[in-house]
C-alpha cells in the first residue's frame, strides 16, 4: 500500500509500505472530476507535477486534514495507485473496503456542498448546506458507498474545507439521502444484512465503468475476484452472485453455532447479565496489565464451579465491544460438556473462525482455499482438527487482521481434545502482538500446566480476589431478591430474611445463590422462610439435599430414571427424545406441558432450553456421576446402559419403516428431503445413532448375553428392520457412522449365536459394499442396494421383499460375497498403487490422475482434500511406518512426501531420476526411502533429504549393495550393472519390493507378498 507524506518543503512524497507494517493513515473520499485528466495522477506525483489541476486542491486538503489530526500518512485514490499496472489495480480494487475500514480517519470531500452565505432575498438561504448535502453527487457514486459504511470514522468537509459533521451527528440525513440502516452506519457487520437489503442501497447509483457497479460491491458482499472490465454489467453480476455463493456456502457449512446467540442463551438462562457483577474484573490491575501491556497476550481466569467465571466473560466481551475501535475483531466462545455442539475442541476453533470472518469478510480466503477442495468434511472428517488449526493460525498471522481479542470460557467443559486445545492456545497465544486470549477454567492441575508454557501469561484466580467475588455476589443476591419479592409479594421483613441468609450462606458462589432462589420461586412469604432453613450452604451439600428431597417425593422413581439416563446419554437429548428412553406414565408421550413437568421435579439438576435437556450447571452432573457408584439406591451405570440399549430397539421397532419419509422416488438424493413436520424420526434420532454403543457398555451383564443370542433382541431386530434402520441412518446424514456401528457389532462374542454371527457378518459386507449409494439415495437401499448384492447374500434374502415390484428383471449377480470387500470410488483414471497405514485404519492410493488420495478403511470415505502435486501418473505410494507421511513417485520423475493427516506436501520433493519413478518405500525406521526408476537406478536418499549412504561392492556372485561412509550426502545411489544385484536389510528381510518387467526394462514396485529373507534382483534387459 502506497500512502502520501507532507515534506518539511511543503511537498508530496509516496512512500510504499508492506500489508504487515502500514502506519496510521488517513484517507480521502471524494467524487471525480467529470473530466478525468484534473485529477492528479500517480505518475505526476512521482514526478512532482500536477500542482495546477483541479484535484490537486482535494489532495491538500486531505493533507493538511490529517497533520491537524496528528497523521502523518494519507491516502488519496487518483494518485497512490498505479492504474496502469493491471496487477495492482485488480489487487487495489479487492483491497479498497479493507483500507478504507483500516484507516484511522476518512475524509469526504463535498466539492458540490458549499457553506457560504447566500444573498437574503434566497428563500433557501437557512441551512443551506443541509440540503445541498442530502442533493449531493456523492450520495449517487457506486465507490462511495463502501466508503460511507468501511470506516468506523467518516467525517464530512464541504468545499471550502469547513467540518459539516460525522456520520453520527449527520446520521439521520444520511439515511434519507441513502436509505441505509441505521445500524449499518454503526457499524453492525454487514453479513447481518439480507442480500436484497444491500442491494437496494447500489441500485439508484451509478459508476464511470458499467462494470465497477459490480465491483464496487466486492467488500459488502466479503468477497473477491479480478475485475474484467469490458465483460458487461450482466456477466459481472453474475460473477459476483457465484463467488457471494461460494463464501455463503462455506460460512454455512463451518457455522456449526453461532457464539453470539450462544451467549444470548446462558445470560438469559442465568437470569441476566448484571454490570455490577462483573464491574470488579475491569477494573482488577490483572485485567488491566492484560489489557494495557504488549507482552501480556493471555491471561487465564481460574476459580471453583459456580463462582461466576461465564457471567464475568460474557461481561469482558461485553466491555470490549463496547470500548474497542471499531476496526477491532472480538470473537468468543463459550464451552458446555453438556451441549455436544459445544464442548469439542474442534468446535471452539469453528466457531472462533465463523465469527472473525464475520466481522472481516476478507480472512475467508484461509477457508476458502481448503474448503474448495474438501467441502464440509473440511470441518469434521478425522482430520478436522489439522486442518482448522492451520487455518486459525493462518488467520492469526495475516498481514491484514486487525487487532483481535478472543475469549474462551470454560476450558475444563471441552470433553473432547482438551489436551489438543490446551496446547494450541498455549503455542499460538505469542504468534501475534496484534491477538490477545482471555480464557477461563476450573483450577485444574492439568490445565494449569499446559497454560504455564505460554509465554505471555497472567493469571486472574477468583480464591484470591475472594472480596472483590463476595461484592459481586452480594449484588446478585439483591438483585434475585429483589425479583423474588416482585414476583411473590413478599413483605419487608421477609426479603430482609431472605438477602441475609443468602449473603451470610452464599460463601462467594453464584451458583449457590441461583439454586436457593430457584427453590424458592414459588414459594409464598412465610413457606419461603421455612424452606430457606432447610437449605444448607456449599455445593454439594446442597446438590446431595435436593437429590434427597427428590428421592423422597411419591415421583422418585420417575425422576430418577431420569436423571440416570440424562447423566448417561452421550449427547444432550431432547424432550422427544427421552419419552422412548424412559418408561413414563401413561398420558405423558407426547404432551410436552406434562413433560416440562416431570423435568421440572428434577429443575435443580436439569433445565430445558428449545425443548433440549441439559444440566442447570456440569457441576450437577459431576455430582451425580460421582455420587452414583456410592449410592447404590440412585443408579448403576451398566444398568442405565443396558435400559437405553433395550428401549431404543424397542422404540425403532415400533418407528422404523421402508420411506419413513414418504419420498417415493428412489433417486431423490439426500440433499432433496426435506423433514416432514413433524419429524417421523424426531423420537428415535439418539436410538438410531448411539444404541450399539449403549449395548457396548453392558455386555458382560447375563440379560446382554442373551440379548446377543440367536433369539435375542439384537438378531431380531436386525432380521427385521435392518435395512430399515440403514434408511433411518442415510435421512440422518449417518451412514459411516452406521457402517462404523456394525463393525463394532462384528467385534462382540458370539460364541452360542450361530446365526447371528453370519449376519453380522452380511450386514457389514452389504453396508460397506453399498455406503456411498445409501449415502446419497437413501431408498436406493432397498433398490440397487439389495438387486446387486449377492443371491446368497443373507441380507438380500433376508429383505427380499423389499425390491419394487417394477424391477421384474434382475440383474444376474454372483452367488457370494467375493474377496473384495469394497470399492473406493473418487480417481479419474487408472489407480496403480495402493497400500494401508501400518494400524490398517487408512489407505492411500495413487493413480493416473495425478493425484493421491487417502480413504478411512473402516468407511470406505475418501478422506479430502486429494493429496496434488505431481504432474504426471502416480505409480507408486507407502505410508511410512508410523503412519505420519506417504510417499509417492511419479512418472515426472520425482519422489514426494506428504503429511498423511493434513495431505499438506512436505517440501522439497525429492529429484535426481532422469526417467519416471516405478517404485518407493519406506525403511522400517521410518528414516529412509527408497526409490526405482526406468532410469535403471535405485535412489535411497533419507526422509529428511539426506542420503543413506550406500556403497557398491562385487563379489563373485554378482554386484551388491552394502553402508559406505564415503557416499556425498544428497546424492542418489545409481547402479547399472548387467548382473544382478541385492539389497537385503541389515535384518536380512527382504524391503518389500517385487519386480516387474516392461519394455523399458526391469522396474521395482511395491508388494506385500515378497518372502523374507531374499534378496530383491534386478536385471538389465540385455
Amino acid at each position: 500500500m502506497r500512502l502520501l507524506q507532507y515534506n518539511n518543503d511543503g511537498d508530496f512524497s509516496l512512500t510504499e509500505f508492506l500489508e504487515d507494517d502500514i502506519p496510521e493513515y488517513a484517507i480521502l473520499s471524494h467524487t471525480w472530476e467529470e473530466d478525468n485528466s484534473r485529477e492528479v495522477t500517480y505518475a505526476e506525483v512521482m514526478s512532482g507535477t500536477g500542482q495546477d489541476k483541479e484535484g490537486f486542491k482535494k489532495i491538500r486538503f486531505c493533507g493538511e486534514q490529517a497533520r491537524q489530526d496528528g497523521l502523518p500518512y494519507f491516502w488519496v485514490d487518483t494518485c497512490c495507485i498505479n492504474k496502469q499496472n493491471k496487477a495492482e489495480l485488480r489487487h487495489s480494487i479487492n483491497s479498497m473496503f479493507r483500507w478504507y475500514r483500516s484507516a484511522s480517519r476518512c475524509y469526504v470531500y463535498l466539492s458540490d456542498v458549499s457553506t457560504r452565505k447566500r444573498k437574503a432575498s434566497d428563500l433557501s438561504s437557512e441551512h443551506t448546506w443541509e440540503l445541498s448535502f442530502r442533493e449531493s453527487r456523492w450520495f449517487t457514486r457506486g465507490w462511495t458507498l463502501q466508503e460511507l459504511l468501511a470506516p468506523a470514522s467518516v467525517e464530512f468537509f464541504s468545499l471550502e474545507g469547513k467540518r459539516l459533521g460525522d456520520k453520527s451527528s449527520l446520521q439521520k440525513q444520511i439515511c434519507k439521502a441513502t436509505n441505509i440502516s441505521p445500524l449499518a452506519l454503526q457499524g453492525e457487520s454487514l453479513s447481518q444484512f439480507h442480500i436484497d437489503e444491500r442491494m437496494r442501497w447500489i441500485e439508484h447509483r451509478e459508476t464511470g465503468q458499467e462494470e465497477d457497479k459490480a465491483y464496487s460491491l466486492l467488500g459488502i458482499f466479503g468477497v473477491s475476484m479480478a475485475p474484467t472490465y469490458g465483460e458487461g454489467v450482466a456477466k459481472a453480476f453474475d460473477r459476483l452472485w457465484d463467488k457471494f455463493r461460494e463464501v455463503q456456502k462455506c460460512m454455512q457449512d463451518l457455522r456449526l453455532t453461532d457464539p453470539r446467540l450462544d451467549k444470548e442463551r446462558i445470560e438469559a438462562t442465568k437470569g441476566g447479565l448484571l454490570k455490577e457483577a462483573y464491574r470488579w474484573v475491569i477494573e482488577n490491575s490483572d485485567f488491566q496489565q492484560w489489557r494495557t501491556s504488549q507482552h501480556n497476550r493471555l491471561l487465564w481466569i481460574k476459580g471453583d464451579p459456580g463462582k461466576g467465571k461465564t457471567m464475568l466473560l460474557c461481561g469482558i466481551a461485553d466491555e470490549l465491544q463496547n470500548s474497542l475501535p471499531k476496526s477491532a475483531l472480538l470473537s468468543y466462545f463459550f464451552c458446555q460438556a453438556t451441549d455436544s455442539r459445544i464442548n469439542r475442541a474442534t468446535t471452539v476453533l469453528r466457531g472462533l473462525i465463523y465469527l472473525l470472518v464475520d466481522q472481516q469478510p476478507s480472512l475467508v480466503s484461509h477457508v476458502q482455499t481448503s474448503y474448495d477442495k474438501a467441502g464440509k468434511a473440511l470441518f469434521e472428517d478425522a482430520n478436522a482438527w489439522v486442518a482448522l488449526t492451520k487455518i486459525f493460525s493462518g488467520i492469526l498471522q495475516d498481514p491484514n487482521l486487525d487487532d483481535t481479542y478472543l475469549i474462551v470460557d470454560a476450558l475444563d467443559e471441552c470433553v473432547v481434545d482438551l489436551p489438543r486445545l490446551l496446547d494450541f492456545i498455549a503455542q499460538i497465544s505469542s504468534v501475534s502482538t496484534r491477538v490477545k486470549w482471555v480464557v477461563s477454567s476450573r483450577n485444574w492441575p492439568e490445565i494449569e500446566k499446559t497454560l504455564d508454557t505460554a509465554m505471555q501469561k497472567r493469571t486472574l484466580c477468583l480464591e484470591l480476589n475472594a472480596d472483590s467475588v463476595s461484592t459481586a455476589v452480594a449484588t446478585f443476591i439483591q438483585t434475585k431478591v429483589h425479583d423474588l419479592r416482585e414476583k411473590n409479594k413478599y413483605k419487608s421483613e421477609t426479603r430482609d430474611v431472605i438477602q441475609q441468609h443468602l449473603s451470610l450462606n452464599a460463601h462467594g458462589t453464584f451458583l449457590w445463590v441461583a439454586l436457593v432462589c430457584q427453590e424458592l420461586s414459588n414459594l409464598s412469604g412465610w413457606k419461603a422462610v421455612q424452606k430457606l432453613k432447610a437449605l444448607p450452604p456449599g455445593l454439594d451439600t446442597l446438590y446431595q439435599q435436593m437429590l434427597d428431597q427428590i428421592m423422597a417425593s411419591e415421583d422418585s422413581e420417575l425422576c430418577m430414571s431420569v436423571l440416570a439416563v440424562v447423566s448417561t446419554v452421550y449427547r444432550p437429548i431432547t424432550v422427544d427424545e427421552l419419552v422412548t428412553l424412559v418408561n413414563m406414565p401413561n398420558g405423558v408421550d407426547g404432551e410436552y406441558e406434562a413433560l416440562a413437568e416431570i423435568i421440572g421435579y428434577c429443575r435443580s439438576f436439569l433445565a430445558i432450553r428449545e425443548r433440549t435437556i441439559f444440566f442447570v450447571h456440569q457441576s450437577a452432573k459431576d455430582f451425580l456421576i460421582k455420587k452414583a457408584p456410592q449410592e447404590p439406591l440412585l443408579f448403576r451405570a451398566q444398568d442405565v446402559h443396558n435400559s437405553i440399549f433395550s428401549l431404543s430397539l424397542q422404540v425403532m421397532s415400533m418407528t422404523l419403516r421402508r420411506d419413513i419419509y414418504n419420498l417415493r422416488a428412489p433417486g431423490i438424493s439426500i440433499d432433496q428431503v426435506e423433514p416432514p413436520d413433524p419429524d417421523s424420526l424426531a423420537t428415535v434420532r439418539y436410538s438410531c445413532l448411539y444404541w450399539v454403543d449403549h449395548l457396548l457398555e453392558c455386555q458382560t451383564r447375563e440379560d446382554t448375553i442373551k440379548d446377543l443370542k440367536d433369539l435375542g433382541q439384537v438378531y431380531s431386530f436386525l432380521r427385521q428392520y435392518f435395512l430399515y434402520w440403514l434408511e433411518a441412518m442415510s435421512l440422518l446424514k449417518s451412514v459411516s457412522e452406521g457402517v462404523v456401528m456394525i463393525r463394532k457389532l462384528e467385534d462382540l462374542q458370539f460364541d452360542k449365536s450361530p446365526n447371528l454371527r453370519p449376519f453380522i457378518q452380511d450386514a457389514t459386507r452389504f453396508a460397506v459394499s453399498n455406503r456411498s449409494i445409501i449415502e446419497q439415495a437413501p431408498l436406493q437401499a432397498y433398490c440397487s442396494a439389495l438387486v446387486f448384492a449377492p443371491e446368497k447374500s443373507i441380507v438380500r434374502e433376508t429383505f427380499e421383499g423389499c425390491i419394487p415390484s417394477w424391477i421384474q428383471r434382475k440383474p444376474r449377480v454372483e452367488t457370494y460375497w467375493n474377496a473384495m470387500l469394497q470399492t473406493l470410488e473418487g480417481h479419474t483414471d487408472t489407480v496403480t498403487s495402493v497400500a494401508f497405514s501400518s494400524d490398517g485404519k487408512q489407505i492411500v492410493s495413487g493413480s493416473n490422475d495425478w493425484t493421491v488420495r487417502r480413504w478411512d478403511a473402516v468407511t470406505g470415505q475418501q478422506l479430502l482434500p486429494a493429496l496434488e502435486g505431481h504432474t504426471n501418473a502416480v505409480t507408486s505410494v507407502a505410508f511410512s511406518p508410523d503412519g505420519k507421511q506417504i510417499v509417492s513417485g511419479s512418472d515426472d520423475r520425482t519422489v514426494r512426501r506428504w503429511d498423511a493427516v493434513t495431505g499438506q506436501q512436505l517440501l522439497p520433493a525429492l529429484e535426481g531420476h532422469t526417467d519416471a519413478v516405478t517404485s518407493v518405500a519406506f525403511s522400517p525406521d521410518g528414516k529412509q526411502i527408497v526409490s526405482g526408476s526406468d532410469d535403471r537406478t535405485l535412489s535411497l536418499p533419507t526422509a529428511n533429504r539426506s542420503c543413506l549412504g550406500l556403497g557398491i561392492r562385487r563379489s563373485g556372485a554378482g554386484t551388491r549393495l552394502q553402508a559406505s561412509s564415503c557416499c556425498q550426502p544428497s546424492k542418489a545411489i545409481r547402479i547399472r550393472s548387467p548382473q544382478w544385484l541385492s539389497l537385503p536389510t541389515a535384518s536380512r528381510s527382504c524391503l518389500g519390493l517385487t519386480i516387474g518387467r516392461s519394455g523399458a526394462g526391469t522396474r521395482l514396485q511395491a508388494s506385500s507378498c515378497c518372502q523374507p529373507s531374499k534378496a530383491i534382483r534386478m536385471r538389465s534387459p540385455q
